[in-house]
Parts: structure tokens; C-alpha cells; sequence
């Protein structure tokens, strides 16, 4: 049997070509693996590619063109909007996601929680105070709040959003959803959670977390009408895709008082930029796309997109196509 080609294809930011190395090894025999940073840099492995692994590289319209023999875009993760899924659909390529391995599920839970720890304890301006001298309980005693009795609102209640509802019921804390479709009513009685509409979700809720996908009908989701609509002692956390919030009128929240902080650990694009202006607005607690990063997740990670691959290699059905 001949070997397929494989380009495993890590953006820099996320690791690049030594990671691309070591999710490489992860292949059997019956693949020839190339590895590299962007689909550009290597027309000829791009051609001959029968499968492109991606790791938030984007798979172009132009690519597809490029790529006469392929037969299969995997994402190393559940987000897939790097990659032009119609244009796929048209040249007849599945572009599959690791959305059912849960492979970041506990991670990105993790990292939601930890945000929204951080804002409530003010943990980040009182690290601050205290490495420069300062004393900074009188000042910051006003704002330190609790987790227990406030509402979370959770914006799409996928397998994260779940997984970020279970644990808010350890935190005391009562919980609303809002999704285009409603879950199921014995799941909504297991994780406590009531669906409503996004607008009311967002003038009832003390913390917003989103978990949504992008797509054309979530990009800037909350824009500045609906971040006028929240609580100004609200939190606003995004571990999910930067492109969800306008930025810009989310700084403006913050900036003019209107919204109490933020928590951020996704941005549009990756890596910010020095102008984004959230990188200086009051309150935000910062992290760099490392939801889903954990040892223990990259592990997950790489083993259900590689073995999505290994199926399909084999003759098999993938899983979680998107097109």
C-alpha cells in the first residue's frame, strides 16, 4: 500500500514547527508526514497532500484549489473557522474538528473559572500593588466580590458550556444559557440551568461566559448594543474566539465604567497586536489562548486529531465532520 501524505500544519504562535514535529512522530507507517507553518511555504507537500492537519493554520479557498489530492482537513481543535468549510464542501474535502474527544473540555472550564476567579479577588492589581510596595487592601477591599449567589450566564452550552455549568453549581452560583437550540430537559434539570433569550441573558447575569463557535451569525455577538445591556458590576469572560466580542466597544465599556472587567484569554487576531486596546483597559485579566493548552490537554489534543487522521487513513469513517 502507498503512503498518504500528511502536512501537519502548527501556526507559530501556537507552537509552530516543533510541535508540528512532535504531532508528526504521533503517525503510523502508512504516512509520509511534512511539517510546516503556514500552507504557503511548501506549494510542492501542499499538492501531494492527501490530508492537512491543522493547528490554527488557515486552510484558504486558494489552498483547496492548490491541493488537487486531498481528501481530508483535520483541526486540532473544536474551533474550525480558519478553515473555508464551503470551499471545501465544493471540492468535496471533509474538514473534521476533535469536538466529540473532549480533549479540552476540563482545561478550558479551568481556565473560564480561573478568570473569573482572578476578577472577583482582584488578584491581578493586587499582585501588582504588592511587587511594587504597595499595601493595596484599603483600596481594593470596595471591590473584591464573591463567586456564590451570582448568575452566570453561559452563551452556548456545548460540551464546555456544560462542563462550566457543572462547576459553577460547586461555586453556588445559579445558572442561565443562552443557544440557538435548547438542551434537553433532563439536562437542563442536571446542571440546574435555565435557557433564555441573549438579551435577557445579559441584564440578568453577573458573569458572561462565552462558549459559542464562530460563525457569520457570532462574530461580534456582543457588540456594543448588547454590552450596553449588561449590569455595570458585570464580568465579561471570553475562553472560546476573540471575533465573538467587538473589542474596541468592549474597551469602551471598561474604559468609560460601564462594565466592572473582563477576562480574555482569546483575541482577534492571534497574537494581538500592541494597539488592541484591551491590553490596557481597567480590570482585564489577560491570558494567551492557554485554555486549552494544559500538558494534559495538548496530549488529547493531539492523540484524537491524529487518530481521526489514522481512521480515515485506514479506510474508516472520521468523526465530528463539519461539512
Amino acid at each position: 500500500m502507498s503512503l498518504k501524505n500528511v502536512l501537519v500544519a502548527v501556526a507559530p504562535h501556537v507552537g509552530g514547527r516543533q510541535a508540528g514535529s512532535a504531532l508528526g512522530a504521533l503517525f503510523p507507517g502508512q504516512a509520509k508526514v511534512t511539517v510546516v507553518e503556514t500552507l504557503d511555504e511548501n506549494p510542492e507537500a501542499l499538492r501531494e497532500a492527501h490530508v492537512v492537519l491543522t493547528a490554527l493554520v488557515p486552510v484558504t479557498a486558494g489552498h483547496l484549489d492548490a491541493a488537487p489530492a486531498l481528501e481530508l482537513v483535520q483541526c486540532s481543535s473544536h474551533g474550525y473557522e480558519h478553515v473555508d468549510v464551503a470551499a471545501a464542501r465544493r471540492h468535496g474535502v471533509p474538514v473534521c474538528t476533535i469536538g466529540s474527544s473532549d480533549a479540552e473540555l476540563h482545561s478550558v472550564a479551568e481556565q473560564t473559572f480561573a478568570l473569573m476567579l482572578a476578577l472577583a479577588k482582584q488578584l491581578v492589581p493586587a499582585h501588582n500593588a504588592l511587587a511594587g510596595g504597595e499595601w493595596a487592601l484599603p483600596r481594593l477591599r470596595g471591590s473584591l466580590t464573591e463567586l456564590s449567589g451570582k448568575t452566570l450566564g453561559i452563551v452556548g452550552l456545548g460540551t464546555i458550556g456544560r462542563e462550566v455549568a457543572r462547576r459553577a453549581a460547586v461555586f453556588g452560583m445559579s445558572v442561565v444559557y443562552a443557544s440557538r437550540t435548547p438542551a434537553a430537559p433532563e439536562v437542563e434539570e442536571r446542571l440546574g440551568a435555565r435557557r433564555l433569550p441573549l438579551e435577557e441573558l445579559l441584564r440578568v447575569s453577573d458573569y458572561v461566559s462565552l462558549h459559542a463557535s464562530l460563525n457569520d451569525s457570532t462574530r461580534s455577538l456582543l457588540d456594543a448594543g448588547r454590552l450596553a445591556l449588561l449590569k455595570p458590576t458585570a464580568f465579561v469572560v471570553n475562553t472560546a474566539r476573540g471575533a465573538l466580542i467587538d473589542q474596541d466597544a468592549l474597551a469602551d465599556a471598561l474604559e468609560q465604567g460601564r462594565l466592572a472587567g473582563a477576562g480574555l484569554d482569546v483575541y482577534d487576531p492571534e497574537p494581538p497586536g500592541p494597539g488592541l486596546r484591551l491590553l490596557k483597559a481597567p480590570n482585564v485579566v489577560l491570558s494567551p489562548h492557554a485554555g486549552g493548552v494544559t500538558r494534559e490537554a495538548v496530549v488529547r489534543i493531539a492523540l484524537a486529531a491524529v487518530r481521526n487522521v489514522t481512521e480515515h487513513l485506514g479506510g474508516g469513517e472520521p468523526l465530528d465532520v463539519v461539512n
